[in-house]
């Protein structure tokens, strides 16, 4: 059978059977319901397990959930954050909470991570939560804190997505 290949963005894309992963590029996508239990300790779904890694950092995100990032994404966070000047104050204040909330992580052996109750607190978790993929980062929601996002922003989807890829071919693409 012939077939052919195409590179995109270090994916090899065999369009006769199936597509592989080459390099480094890796993504979290998806949207997956489970319930926290009293000892704070959550499934992550085995769809994300692999891409996570052994270790891992959960934190303090923006819109009052959680971030979840690979080991060797933190670093690059890390490293990033690492350039901007201390001397400013906002730079410190947004330090001084992703940082002061951050806490590496394992799994269990049934594939679950317990979630420290300063970060359960943050986020409003109270048992059934929402694990979702986004790009280079899983976050987690509370059901509730997860609808009322989707609900205030489903509107406004469409004229977010004309003006963030407004002139670079992608929102034909969308």
């Amino acid at each position: 059978m012939f077939t052919n290949y195409h590179i995109l963005c270090n994916i090899i894309i065999d369009s006769g059977t199936l597509w592989r992963k080459v390099g480094d590029l890796k993504m979290f996508m998806g949207e997956y319901h489970h319930n926290i239990d009293e000892k704070g300790r959550l499934i992550i779904p085995a769809k994300f397990r692999e891409e996570l890694g052994n270790r891992f950092i959960v934190t303090r995100g923006l819109e009052k959930c959680l971030y979840v990032y690979s080991e060797p994404e933190w670093n690059n966070i890390v490293a990033k954050i690492k350039t901007l000047p201390f001397t400013k104050k906002d730079v410190r204040t947004f330090v001084r909470s992703f940082f002061s909330g951050a806490t590496e992580c394992e799994l269990d052996r049934q594939g679950r991570v317990n979630i420290t109750s300063p970060l359960v607190s943050y986020a409003d978790i109270t048992k059934e939560c929402v694990v979702i993929g986004a790009n280079d980062r899983i976050e987690i929601w509370s059901e509730e804190g997860w609808n009322q996002f989707f609900l205030d922003n489903a509107d406004k989807i469409e004229d977010i997505a004309e003006n963030l890829f407004e002139g670079s071919g992608l929102n034909e693409t969308l």
